[in-house]
């Protein structure tokens, strides 16, 4: 493999795991629903290929391990003792939560790359439906997000969270 991360997350929510596939595709990654890979090659690191999909039982977690084992990134939806054992395991083949776009900034403000799109759109302008819109999101994720955001840079209000990513934007 190459000395790159792979993407390995566990979530408890189809929605959490989609922003995730998402933000993947956008830093090149190939998406695969499942984790059953029919590839010849053994190495997969090269092709950047995530899985993603819902673990409900032991095979379908082995599965997805084995895929993490050969070089793919994971995104795995599990709850309970499986989302437990299936961490463990990819832990042994790398960190968990580390995916492609979300590095620091250099900025220096610690916002994920959604929070950081959503701020973006808004200071372009955009109401938070329109940018909720176009960054594929429902209201609802793009209002839990810029809250999120707003808690992360301690300000009460969005407008003054826009600020100072505008202000950080513009150094």
């Amino acid at each position: 493999m190459t000395g790159e991360q792979v993407p390995l997350h566990v979530v408890g929510a189809t929605g959490d795991a989609d922003a995730i596939v998402r933000r993947c595709a956008a830093a090149g990654w190939s998406a695969h629903r499942g984790f059953a890979l029919l590839e010849p090659a053994w190495d997969l690191a090269e092709r950047h290929l995530v899985c993603h999909g819902q673990i409900g039982d032991d095979h379908t977690a082995s599965q997805a391990v084995l895929a993490a084992a050969r070089g793919a990134g994971i995104v795995a939806v599990a709850t309970g003792a499986l989302a437990l054992s299936l961490a463990a395991d990819l832990r042994r083949i790398g960190p968990l939560g580390l995916t492609p776009g979300k590095a620091e900034a250099a900025d220096g403000l610690d916002l994920d790359a959604e929070q950081r799109a959503l701020l973006g759109r808004l200071a372009a302008g955009s109401t938070i439906a329109a940018a909720a819109e176009a960054e594929f999101v429902s209201l609802r994720t793009a209002n839990r997000r810029i809250a999120a955001a707003r808690q992360s840079l301690g300000v009460k209000t969005t407008r003054e969270a826009v600020m100072i990513y505008i202000k950080h934007a513009r150094d």
